[in-house]
Parts: structure tokens; sequence; C-alpha cells
């Protein structure tokens, strides 16, 4: 299992016990692109405390959505990760603006 450095980098534990490092590839984008988007807590960790930090994702999410003009065509909040599927119409999905999604939420 990869771990996350970061800036589009990985460590991945090779079965010769040695470490690689590894770049995540370029998201390309255009108007109109589906992306799937997911973020999981550190070492699988829960990311919501209850139902309210849930709805609370879910206000900020709005937010980001409608400042940024994307559309969610379908998502599922599980205890420790969430999975998106997000149309950019105006080709605009950066780590930027997924960082101020979690960014607004995470304690």
């Amino acid at each position: 299992m990869p771990t996350n450095l970061g800036s589009g980098l990985a460590l991945t534990h090779r079965s010769d016990h040695t470490i690689k490092l590894v770049s995540r590839p370029l998201r390309i984008e255009f108007p109109g692109a589906l992306y799937h988007v997911t973020s999981r807590g550190d070492r699988r960790e829960d990311i919501y405390a209850d139902d309210i930090d849930r709805s609370e994702w879910m206000r900020v999410l709005e937010q980001v959505c409608t400042r940024f003009n994307w559309v969610v065509h379908a998502y599922c909040l599980m205890s420790n990760h969430y999975h998106l599927l997000v149309q950019t119409p105006d080709s605009n999905l950066s780590s930027q603006r997924l960082q101020r999604l979690e960014g607004q939420v995470l304690h």
C-alpha cells in the first residue's frame, strides 16, 4: 500500500523490502471533465467524528461547488474516507481547491 507524501508523491513498499518513490499521474483538466475524487484519513483513521461533522462537510462541499461551479453527480461518505464524482464545467479542479474543501472541515 503506497504511503502518500503529498505534492503528488508516494512511497511504495516493495516485496524485496525496499522503498520506491513514485509520483501520481498528472491530472488532465478540461471543461466538462468528470473526476473521481477521494481522500482517506491518516493511517485509515476516521475523518468524521459524528453526523454533525458529516453535515458540516456537506455544507462546505456545497459552498466549494457553488464557488467553483462544480457539479457533484455522486458521493459516498465512509467513516475514514469519501468518494466524489465531480464534473468541472470550467476546467478548474486543482489541488488548491480540493485542499479548500478539506482544510475548512478538518480539525
